[in-house]
C-alpha cells in the first residue's frame, strides 16, 4: 500500500457481538477523501449480525477487507490475525463499538506523514451511556510542557501515564514486527504490546486531539464483569517487565514509573466492586503483593498522595486485612456523605406527597408481599390509550396457545371505546390496578411501564415496542439536542432494565435497541405481532374492512399518516391537503390519520376540501385495519411504512423537511436511498406520485420488493405465536427464516 504522495494505513477492527456500534464504527473510518487506507475486519466468530453488515460495507468500499472466523479467538488474537493482513506503512487497532471523530483518520495520517514516527499517540474522550462525553483526564500531557514534534520517551517519560490501549496511537507496522510482540490472550491483551513499543521506540510523535471516542458501555464490556480472567493482568505485566529486562540499562530509567503504573492500575481493577469476585479478591491481593515485591525498584519513591502511599505499603507488606479496612474507611466515608444528600432529597419529596397518594402506595406496597399469580398478565399499549398494537396481538394468541394464563388490560377511561367485548380490564389508579400490577406473573406492553410499578423477582416483563425505528430511539437520541430536551436518560434506562425480553421486528430494529436501550434483555427476533394481520389479509377482510369505513366501490383509499415532529411547537400541516386531494382527482379518497400527539384539526388547519374525499380515521382504534382496507399509503418518517410493506401495495414518502427531521431527531439510514417506493420532496411531486400513478410504476414495485426483503424479513404471520410460546409457555423458539 505504499506511496510516493502519503504513508498508507492500516486500520485493524476486530468486532464480536456489536452490531448495535458497528455501522458507526466503520462509517467514521472510511473517510472518502484520505488517500492509501484500507480497513480490515476480523470477524471473530461474532453470534450477531455483525458478519452481515461487515459484508455489506466490503461490497460497497474496495478498502474494506473482512475475515470471518469460525471460532471466537479472542480480542488480542484478532488483532493479530489483522495484523498478518495489513500492509500499510502504519497500522491502527480500532475497538468496533468506538469510532473516530470528524477529521481524525486524516489528521492522523497527515501528522503520520509530517513526521514518520515509530508511535504516534492521540487523544480521546470517554462517551457514557447517559450521554456525558468527558475527555481523557490526563489530556494535559498532551501539551504540558508542549513536546517537540517527535521525541524519545526518555525525554518525555510522562507519556508512559497516558491510557495504555491500542486503540489510542498508531504503530509503525515494521516497528511493531521488528519487536516480534503480539496481543497476548485473555484479559488486558495489549498491555504488554503498548508499553514495551513506546519504551523502544526512537521517535514518538503526539498529537493534541480528540481522535477516538471511547464508548462506555453500559453492559457488554468484558473487563468490567466478575471473572477470574482478570488474573491475566499478572502475566501481562511480567511479560512488560520482562521485555524491559531484555532492553538492558536503558529500561532502567523507566521502572519507577512502570512500577508505579502497575500497581496502580491492579488496585483499581481489585478495589472496582464489578471485576474481581470477592471470595478470589485476597488471592488476587495476594499476587499484586508478589509482584510488588518482585519488580519494585530500589530507589522507589511512593506517591504523594497520603492514601495512595498507604495502599502501597500495604500491598508491599502483603497485609490484606489492613488494606481492606483502609479501602473500607474510605468508601464508608464518601458513601455517608452521598446519603446524607439522598435523604434531605427523599424527606422533601416525602413532604410533598398527598395523604391519598400515601394510601395508595402503602396499599402496593403490602400488594407486593403476596404470592404472584402464576396465571396472570397484564397487558397495556401507548401509555393506557387502548387495546391495540403488538400487546393486542400476543393477548389473542395467549388465549389459545396458553388459556390458563389470564389477560387484564390496563386501560384509560378514554380508551374503554376500544375494548373488543368479554376483555377484562382495569382502570389506572384504583386499587383492583395497584394489586393486579402488584401479583401479576407477566407484564406485556409497547411502551414502559410507569417509574412507580415495581419488578418483583419472578416477574416477567415482555417490552414489544411499537415500530421499527427509523428515527432514533432511546440513549441514541442524547445525539439530538430538540428531540431529547425532555428525556430523563436515568429513568429510561430505570424502566427499561425491567424488561425481561425485546422484540425486534428486523435486523434494523436489532442494531437500534442494542444502542438505544443497553439493558440485560433477550432478544426476540421474531418479527412483529401486529402485522400477523397483514400478512395474513384476505379479500373478503379487505371488503369488510372498506364497507365499514364507508369507502365508496371502487374508489382509491389513501392511508396518510404523518409522524410527530418534535422541533415544532405546534404542528404545521406539511401540505395543503384540499389542494392535493382536488389535483389527484375524485378517484382518489384520503383515510386520514393523525399522530395520537394530534387532531383532525392541526393537520388541515385553514384548508378546503372536497366533502366525499376524505375520512377522518384518527381515532380508529385498529391502524391494521386502515392498512388492509386501504389501496396505497402517504407516510413521511412513520414507523408504519414497514408494517405496511407486508401488504405489498403502494408507498410514497413526503419528506420535505428531511434535512430539519435528520438535524433534529435523527435517522437510522438514508429512506431517500433505501426507500419503500415514491419519495417526494416538494408538493408537485407528491400530487404527481398519484395523479400520474408513478406509485405503481415497476420502479416503485421494485423498490418496494428490495425494502420488504431487507426490513420484513421475519414477518411470516406466526410472530405473535412465538412470542407466546417463549414468554408464557418457555419454549426455545427460534428466528424465522428470512
Amino acid at each position: 500500500m505504499s506511496s510516493n504522495t502519503s504513508v498508507s494505513l492500516s486500520v485493524v477492527v476486530p468486532v464480536h457481538k456489536v452490531q448495535g456500534y458497528l455501522r458507526q464504527c466503520l462509517e467514521s473510518l472510511l473517510v472518502p477523501d484520505v488517500p492509501n487506507l484500507e480497513l480490515i475486519a476480523v470477524n471473530d466468530a461474532s453470534p450477531d449480525g455483525c458478519g452481515a453488515i461487515l459484508d455489506e460495507f466490503a461490497g460497497r468500499d474496495p478498502r474494506v477487507r473482512v475475515k470471518h472466523l469460525t471460532e471466537n479467538v479472542g480480542l488480542g488474537e484478532a488483532r493479530n490475525i489483522g495484523l498478518d493482513m495489513a500492509t500499510g506503512d502504519y497500522v491502527w487497532f480500532v475497538d468496533s463499538d468506538d469510532y473516530a471523530t470528524d477529521g481524525a483518520v486524516r489528521a492522523i495520517q497527515q501528522r503520520l506523514e509530517r513526521t514518520r514516527p515509530d508511535v504516534l499517540m492521540f487523544d480521546y474522550a470517554r462517551s457514557y451511556w447517559n450521554g456525558r462525553l468527558h475527555r481523557n483526564i490526563a489530556n494535559h500531557l498532551f501539551r504540558e510542557p508542549p513536546p517537540p514534534e517527535v521525541f524519545r520517551p526518555e525525554e518525555r517519560q510522562s507519556v508512559l501515564e497516558l491510557m495504555m490501549t491500542a486503540w489510542n496511537r498508531a504503530f509503525r507496522r515494521e516497528f511493531l514486527l521488528q519487536h516480534g510482540l503480539r496481543f497476548s490472550k485473555g484479559y488486558y491483551e495489549d498491555i504488554n504490546v503498548t508499553y514495551p513499543l513506546l519504551m523502544a521506540a526512537e521517535k514518538i510523535s503526539m498529537l493534541d486531539r480528540v481522535c477516538v471516542i471511547y464508548r462506555q458501555r453500559r453492559r457488554g464490556a468484558i473487563t468490567k464483569t466478575f471473572s477470574d480472567k482478570h488474573f491475566d493482568v499478572f502475566a501481562q505485566y511480567d511479560r512488560v517487565f520482562a521485555f524491559m529486562d531484555a532492553m538492558g540499562p536503558r529500561a532502567d530509567q523507566f521502572r519507577p514509573l512502570m512500577y508505579n503504573r502497575t500497581i496502580w492500575h491492579l488496585m483499581v481493577i481489585l478495589d472496582r466492586r464489578d471485576r474481581v469476585k470477592p471470595s478470589h479478591r485476597e488471592r488476587f491481593f495476594r499476587e499484586m503483593s508478589a509482584l510488588a515485591r518482585r519488580y519494585k525498584p530500589a530507589d522507589y519513591r511512593p506517591p504523594d498522595d497520603p492514601l495512595v502511599a498507604k495502599k502501597h505499603r500495604l500491598v508491599e507488606k502483603g497485609d490484606y486485612g489492613g488494606y481492606r479496612r483502609l479501602v473500607f474507611r474510605f468508601k464508608v466515608r464518601r458513601k455517608l456523605r452521598v446519603k446524607a444528600g439522598e435523604y434531605r432529597r427523599k424527606a422533601a419529596r416525602r413532604l410533598r406527597r398527598s395523604v391519598k397518594t400515601r394510601i395508595k402506595s402503602l396499599y402496593y406496597r403490602v400488594q407486593l408481599r403476596m404470592p404472584i399469580d402464576e396465571n396472570l398478565a397484564m397487558y397495556a399499549a401507548y401509555w393506557y390509550r387502548g387495546y391495540s398494537c403488538n400487546p393486542a396481538a400476543i393477548y389473542e394468541a395467549a388465549k389459545e396457545l396458553a388459556p390458563e394464563v389470564r389477560g387484564v388490560w390496563v386501560v384509560g377511561p378514554d380508551g374503554l371505546g376500544s375494548l373488543p367485548e368479554g376483555v377484562d380490564h382495569v382502570l389506572p389508579g384504583t386499587p383492583r390496578y395497584y394489586r393486579l400490577m402488584a401479583r401479576a406473573k407477566y407484564f406485556v406492553n409497547n411502551v414502559n411501564w410507569p417509574n412507580r410499578i415495581v419488578k418483583r423477582r419472578g416477574q416477567v416483563h415482555l417490552m414489544t415496542q411499537h415500530g421499527t425505528p427509523l428515527k432514533r430511539m432511546g440513549l441514541d437520541q442524547m445525539d439530538f439536542p430538540v428531540s431529547s430536551a425532555d428525556l430523563d436518560v436515568g429513568a429510561l434506562i430505570k424502566r427499561s432494565d425491567r424488561w425481561d425480553f425485546l422484540l425486534s421486528s428486523n435486523p434494523l430494529s436489532t442494531e437500534a435497541w442494542d444502542r438505544g436501550f443497553p439493558c440485560r434483555y433477550q432478544m426476540l427476533e421474531i418479527g412483529y405481532p401486529r402485522n400477523d394481520r397483514l400478512v395474513r389479509a384476505t379479500e373478503d377482510e379487505r371488503a369488510r374492512l372498506r364497507a365499514e369505513l364507508g369507502l365508496p366501490e371502487g374508489r382509491i383509499a389513501i392511508l396518510y399518516a404523518p409522524t410527530h415532529r418534535d422541533y415544532q411547537a405546534r404542528y404545521t400541516p406539511m401540505f395543503d391537503i384540499g389542494r392535493f386531494l382536488s389535483e389527484v382527482g375524485p378517484d382518489y379518497v384520503l383515510l386520514l390519520r393523525a399522530h395520537y400527539y394530534y387532531t383532525l384539526k392541526d393537520l388541515i388547519r385553514d384548508m378546503a376540501w372536497p366533502a366525499d374525499q376524505l375520512i377522518d380515521v384518527s381515532g380508529h382504534p385498529r391502524v391494521e385495519d386502515l392498512a388492509i382496507a386501504s389501496d396505497a399509503l402517504l407516510t413521511d418518517y412513520s414507523s408504519i411504512m414497514f408494517d405496511y410493506a407486508n401488504l405489498d401495495r403502494p408507498i410514497v414518502l413526503y419528506v420535505n423537511d428531511l434535512q430539519t427531521y435528520q438535524n433534529t431527531r435523527g435517522l437510522n439510514f438514508d429512506i431517500t436511498s433505501t426507500s419503500p417506493g415514491v419519495v417526494a420532496t416538494t408538493e408537485a411531486e407528491l400530487i404527481d406520485a398519484f395523479a400520474s400513478r408513478t406509485a405503481w410504476s415497476d420502479t416503485a414495485a421494485k423498490a418496494r420488493s428490495e425494502f420488504r426483503a431487507r426490513f420484513c424479513p421475519w414477518d411470516d404471520g406466526h410472530a405473535a405465536e412465538r412470542a407466546v410460546r417463549r414468554v408464557f409457555l418457555g419454549e426455545q423458539v427460534p428466528n424465522p427464516p428470512p
